[in-house]
């Protein structure tokens, strides 16, 4: 009890749901990637926001559309032996939301990155840590574009 005390004295406020724009209540996502885990996490958050995602732009009220949806890595550092030590991860989207008369959303571009050390000898664990990172990077920007959206 004094917990939520504390916070509510400090001005936290828990996020609630997502108020999207009405002009959105019916969106196609323009993209040449539906199978890009951007893809997949945007379409899902913007359907659980309450969004009709349809087939056809013929259908939508509103364009999300994903112009860029790059991802990948950098090394950092080598080895005296010349052999990565540590990288960089990267995920770069652009995106803009369009309605049949206006722009909602001008567009713009959200870039991730994340770094992690390499251990040639813990290879699958490495594998399995940058696919991690990788996830963790598209929810972050997923995030941002929602809050984005929600302030049109």
């Amino acid at each position: 009890m004094l917990g939520l005390l504390l916070l509510a004295g400090c001005g936290f406020q828990m996020r609630g749901a997502t108020s999207i724009p009405p002009e959105m209540a019916r969106t196609y996502i323009d993209t040449g990637d539906r199978h890009s885990p951007f893809y997949q996490r945007v379409r899902r958050e913007l359907a659980s926001a309450g969004i009709d995602i349809v087939d056809s732009p013929l259908e939508a009220t509103a364009t999300f559309s994903v112009v860029s949806d790059i991802t990948g890595q950098r090394v950092l550092s080598v080895s005296a032996r010349n052999v990565p030590t540590e990288f960089e991860v990267y995920y770069t989207v652009a995106y803009a939301v369009l309605t049949e008369n206006e722009s909602l959303l001008e567009t713009r571009s959200q870039t991730l990155t994340r770094d992690y050390t390499w251990d040639e000898t813990r290879v699958l664990g490495k594998e399995r840590e940058e696919q991690l990172l990788r996830d963790a990077l598209v929810d972050d920007i997923v995030r941002v574009v929602m809050i984005q959206l929600s302030g049109i």
